[in-house]
């Protein structure tokens, strides 16, 4: 691809081409990774540029170490957001001319990266076409009954109109198919570990809705939509659909609009909003969401518990990763409501368990040790909720300093699970609390401590996260991650990983887990430990113990019970 990329930079008389990691739709895990196609960087974010000499990858810090590994041999790695092109190109003399696919970028994107050290031109000539339709697949969108999602769409649609109405804005072009899955209450099978369906539409002030996507898809679907103002059309229908439309005002999305759908947009109409609200819709699960969250969790967490205990009280460790990795998965199996991971295993030993978000191949698959930690970072799309957990455990008495750092992770993770959430407000103030053990010895993670995830979506979605930069502030309903963590290189990785969600327990807004899996004890030094900690420590078994026990066998729930 590297070859290609450089005739091309040849023919069109160009200093160098930009390769995203994402796919036209903009999503966080596409069918293939571009990048990946040209870089071997198998990470979920990031972005190549290949000049005529040279060429640069940048990866954000979950991902160096794995970057260096797998394209340091090609690549100069950079870790953003230290470095961004612009801080590069800002010393070259002349400024060079950059190519880029249109569809696959935003102009906010672009202006981040380049600022304006660069020329960027527009190269209408899709590279990836035929690598991304080997893959392509016609599996079928399908709806969601209003028992499973708690509210219908029609009532979602008349919250979106309102909203419009209220912006004094004629249509808003929803280009997440994420955001249309929420909306429409439909799901697909277009992304290896989402259920979320490759779409956009129109929704004008009127209730009209103009479906964009592969109409082989829709079967199941448009006869329950066809009655609410609802028009489907191919994906290449929208600047025809476009000029059909009375001249007005849209809203779109700067994080998911490509610079080819704007400028379509743009011709004609006038662009007042450049946010789509739909996201901060759709992060404020209801009580149904929450119900149904909390029941998958309970399966996911007897899955992850039997795992624990079958690794736990193995009497020999013949095993590797990926061994590791089918064990948990075939746990998983055994629950009928199961039907994929919602991200691939991470189960990284000793070493590669520092490489944030690690992927075993055959090549990297190693052998688990006795004296290794293992981390295991895994999580399950299950009818119906997503999940997304993280375990670090031991085999045999680990140092005084391991148990030290892990203990310091374990205070983060508790100071998160504790914290008041209308004190703090904001992800930035929780996220402060989770390294401050780390950080009174000088330590730190460079990862955020939590993310937002999605109802039976995305295990990744915005726009709250607890981070250092994330000023959103959080409110009911809400869930997120909360996974602090630390790293040494080449030797070991240490995270402990709940999903929460934010309740009112009376008019006080706090954290509740949705995530009930037991923590490794053999890690934890109780004497660095308050007696606030131990006490949620002990609560946490206890509840974990009080979900889990009654879908376990004799000896597991004896084993379990050990651990309160």
């Amino acid at each position: 691809m590297i070859n290609k990329i450089k005739n091309i930079i040849i023919k069109k008389n160009l200093d160098g081409y930009l390769v995203p990691k994402n796919d036209k739709y903009f999503t966080e895990y596409a069918k293939i990774s571009n990048l990946e196609l040209v870089s071997n960087f198998s990470g979920s974010a990031g972005f190549a540029i290949i000049l005529r000499n040279k060429n640069y990858l940048f990866v954000d810090g979950r991902y160096t170490i794995q970057a260096k590994k797998q394209s340091g041999k090609k690549f100069k790695i950079y870790e953003i957001p230290l470095i961004w092109p612009r801080n590069i190109f800002a010393s070259y003399k002349n400024k060079i001319n950059i190519g880029f696919d249109p569809k696959l970028f935003t102009y906010n994107s672009l202006k981040h990266y380049f600022s304006n050290t660069c020329y960027l031109t527009p190269v209408n000539e899709d590279l990836f076409y035929k690598k991304n339709n080997k893959r392509f697949n016609i599996n079928k969108f399908y709806s969601l009954d209003k028992k499973i999602t708690g509210e219908s769409s029609k009532s979602k649609i008349n919250r979106a109109v309102k909203i419009l109405n209220k912006k004094k804005i004629d249509y808003l072009f929803i280009s997440s198919g994420e955001n249309v899955c929420w909306l429409m209450n439909i799901r697909g099978k277009d992304l290896p570990n989402s259920p979320v369906a490759n779409c956009n539409i129109i929704l004008t002030k009127n209730r009209k809705i103009y479906f964009f996507s592969k109409m082989r898809k829709i079967s199941k679907i448009k006869n329950k939509l066809i009655n609410q103002k609802i028009f489907f059309y191919e994906e290449e229908k929208l600047f025809e659909i476009l000029r059909s439309l009375k001249p007005g005002s849209f809203c779109i999305d700067k994080q998911t609009c490509s610079i080819f759908n704007e400028e379509l947009i743009n011709s004609k109409f006038i662009i007042k909003d450049r946010t789509d609200f739909i996201y901060y819709l759709k992060s404020i699960k209801n009580k149904t969401e929450i119900k149904n969250m909390m029941k998958a969790h309970i399966e996911d967490g007897v899955a992850l518990t039997k795992f624990l205990y079958w690794i736990k009280t193995l009497k020999r460790l013949n095993l590797t990763e990926q061994k590791v990795e089918k064990k948990l998965e075939n746990y998983r199996k055994q629950n009928k409501n199961y039907l994929y991971p919602s991200f691939d295993t991470i189960a990284g030993t000793g070493p590669n368990g520092a490489i944030i978000h690690y992927r075993s191949n055959k090549q990297s698959n190693r052998k688990i040790n006795k004296n290794d930690l293992l981390l295991i970072d895994s999580g399950g799309q299950y009818k119906w909720g997503t999940t997304d957990v993280t375990r670090t455990i031991c085999f045999s008495n680990v140092s005084k300093k391991i148990k030290e750092l892990f203990t310091r992770v374990l205070k983060g993770h508790i100071a998160v699970a504790q914290c008041d959430i209308k004190k703090d407000q904001v992800g930035h103030n929780v996220d402060k609390k989770a390294r401050q053990s780390l950080n009174k010895i000088g330590l730190d993670y460079r990862h955020g401590t939590g993310h937002g995830v999605g109802f039976f979506l995305n295990v990744h979605e915005g726009p709250q996260s607890i981070s250092k930069n994330n000023y959103i502030k959080l409110e009911q309903g809400m869930v997120v991650s909360n996974e602090p963590g630390y790293y040494l290189e080449n030797k070991f990785g240490i995270r402990i990983e709940n999903l929460v969600f934010i309740k009112n327990n009376n008019n006080k807004l706090c954290f509740e887990n949705l995530t009930f899996a037991p923590i490794d004890k053999d890690l934890i030094d109780e004497k660095m430990l308050t007696k606030n900690e131990r006490n949620y420590l002990f609560n946490y078994h206890l509840e974990t113990y009080s979900k889990i026990s009654p879908f376990l066998n004799k000896k597991q729930k004896k084993w379990l019970a050990k651990l309160i």
